[in-house]
């Protein structure tokens, strides 16, 4: 089950407080998760349990964190659906993840650890 919650929902500490500052979520991501108060998180549930999330902020992908990558994937389409993400710079190390759930992936990169992904062509254009 996906919830959208903000850092001012109820029990969103109690849910999401282990993942900020977790060495091992930015070893595996390279990627540091903040709780900013302009971000949607899309969270992933299972057995009461988080078991992925996305984070948007205007329209903008921030973090990406999962357990498995088949969450992941039902986030990111839920988030095709509901947003106008144009363009994001997120971890490297879910790019296949991305490309499967139709996210295109630049193929200029000037980060090491990062991938710039878009939706629409329109935003290719000013990544490429």
């Amino acid at each position: 089950m996906i919830k959208k919650m903000t850092n001012k929902d109820e029990n969103f500490y109690q849910y999401m407080g282990r993942f900020f500052g977790s060495r091992l979520i930015e070893k595996q991501t390279n990627d540091r998760i903040y709780d900013d108060d302009s971000k949607m998180w899309y969270i992933y549930f299972e057995d009461k349990r988080v078991v992925a999330f996305v984070s948007v902020n205007n329209n903008i992908i921030k973090n990406i964190y999962t357990t498995k990558e088949k969450y992941l994937e039902e986030i990111l389409i839920r988030i095709r659906k509901e947003n106008q993400i144009t363009y994001s710079i997120v971890t490297n190390y879910y790019k296949n993840v991305y490309e499967r759930c139709g996210y295109q992936v630049s193929k200029n990169q000037d980060y090491k650890n990062f991938v710039t992904i878009y939706m629409e062509k329109q935003a290719a254009m000013l990544i490429d």
